[in-house]
């Protein structure tokens, strides 16, 4: 199984009844063979342009485990149904997420030591300046 990330716009006009249109579609993840790992709800969006004559959009993004060979069926189920304005279905590259949160964990260690470095500075600095004041 491949690890997908599927961006769905719906309708905004479901914003008050979201829960029946988004249990439509994770059941059409789940009779495809899926498994669900996790939801972002972005909630309502201005689009960049019109879509099917309507200016926003709900912003739901899933992160689904699913067979290579039930993609075609989860793209033709979610092209007729009524609630989806749009969606994008892309696969994960695992390693270049890890990649990039290895990176993300080294810069955040640099800028721990470098206001480590700087703490001692203005420290040193401190000490400095109440000794000339003596």
């Amino acid at each position: 199984m491949n690890q997908y990330e599927i961006a769905i716009l719906y309708d905004p006009d479901l914003e008050v009844d979201l829960s029946k249109a988004e249990d439509r579609v994770k059941k059409i993840f789940t009779d495809n063979g899926g498994e669900i790992k996790t939801i972002d709800n972005w909630g309502k969006r201005k689009l960049a342009y019109p879509i099917k004559k309507n200016e926003h959009a709900i912003y739901v993004f899933y992160i689904v485990n699913l067979p290579s060979s039930s993609i075609s069926k989860v793209d033709s189920t979610l092209n007729i149904t009524d609630e989806v304005i749009r969606f994008l279905i892309t696969k994960l590259d695992l390693k270049a997420i890890s990649k990039a949160e290895a990176q993300k964990a080294k810069k955040a260690e640099q800028a721990a030591k470098r206001g480590e470095k700087q703490e001692s500075e203005a420290d040193q600095k401190d000490e400095d300046s109440n000794e000339n004041e003596v």
